[in-house]
């Protein structure tokens, strides 16, 4: 099989000249595992990171040998545990930049490929849209006459808490992206009542047209530069749920801290978001969302390279932000 590995250490943001292919044998299935082929692999941000070794103390993968880290939409070809078939399909965070994988019991989820389409499971129904079903619904717990404001409004994250906020009952959703295309794909394709370019030198004040009376909840994925331009702009009792760091991913230390001041003068709560504490709940989600994507009222974008060799230039792409959509690597054929 064929597998991308890294050359060597990093030091810095990746880029494609970072990673090689390597074709290597196939893992075995043993005892109490099953053996799957990858088809949907999934590129995620936090992953830059991770393999920096800068991702919640996880130890990066070693050059030339070590797995990427990457999610996956896979089916099973031989399997050793009672229950699961050959044929079946599965969601696994354990995939790996690579065609096959042998996954543990516990490693993987079964899906259904008749509930959604299979690609949707790696990102709008993968960790992404669990990520932003657990801030908008778990944490802020959005319900009507809400206004909710998303920064990194054109990634899977962002696009999917937006949408979820309108089908909980918010009022109006505005997005924050860079630059007028993904502006666009924020408010044609998402569904987004508006949408601010903070790539416009006053897009501050574009933001206080299109939110007067201020924002209820803020779902923050970029970091405390962002963060602090919109505490002044909560409504009091506001809440603001920070999921991602994008800005310090690849930075020497951290920015400056947040405004404490007008936190507490605005009394709002701020919320840190962690995924992995909702795992436990992902079947809710998926059985919640499905219907959603099923009926076109919760959408998904790619932005789809095919091959695995193809995976480093889309991740480059992804870490330069300029991707359009969920990045998604299509390593087979979902018909063998």
């Amino acid at each position: 099989m064929k597998q991308i590995v890294l050359k060597h250490a990093l030091d810095h943001k990746p880029t494609a000249a970072d990673f090689d292919v390597i074709e290597l044998e196939a893992p075995a299935c043993g005892e109490a595992q099953i053996l799957v082929r990858i088809v949907h692999l999934s590129l995620d941000p936090y992953v830059g990171s991770r393999i920096r070794g800068r991702h919640m103390g996880e130890v990066p993968p070693e050059p030339g040998a070590g797995v990427i880290p990457g999610a996956a939409v896979a089916q099973v070809v031989e399997s050793k545990i009672q229950g699961v078939s050959v044929g079946d399909w599965v969601h696994t965070m354990d995939a790996g930049w690579r065609e096959y994988a042998a996954l543990d019991a516990g490693a993987f989820r079964i899906i259904d490929p008749n509930a959604a389409p299979l690609a949707a499971h790696a990102g709008v129904l993968g960790m992404p849209g669990l990520t932003a079903w657990s801030g908008i619904t778990q944490l802020a717990k959005v319900g009507d006459g809400d206004v909710v404001l998303v920064d990194a409004a054109a990634g899977t994250v962002g696009g999917t808490v937006g949408q979820i906020a309108r089908l909980k009952g918010a009022s109006k959703v505005i997005g924050i992206a860079g630059g007028p295309d993904k502006c666009a794909m924020v408010v044609n394709e998402y569904g987004f009542d508006a949408c601010v370019d903070y790539k416009q030198d006053n897009w501050t004040a574009i933001l206080d047209t299109e939110a007067p009376d201020g924002v209820s909840v803020h779902f923050e994925n970029v970091g405390v530069s962002i963060l602090n331009q919109i505490t002044p702009r909560l409504k009091l009792y506001g809440r603001a749920i920070l999921c991602g760091l994008a800005e310090q991913y690849h930075s020497d230390g951290p920015p400056p801290g947040l405004n404490a001041g007008m936190i507490v003068g605005k009394r709002a709560a701020i919320m840190g978001l962690i995924v992995y504490d909702f795992y436990p709940r992902w079947d809710e989600y998926v059985a919640e969302a499905g219907p959603w994507v099923t009926s076109g009222s919760l959408k998904f974008v790619e932005d789809r390279m095919d091959g695995l060799e193809t995976a480093p230039a889309l991740f480059e792409k992804l870490m330069n932000g300029q991707n359009m959509g969920k990045c998604v690597v299509g390593v087979a054929s979902e018909q063998i």
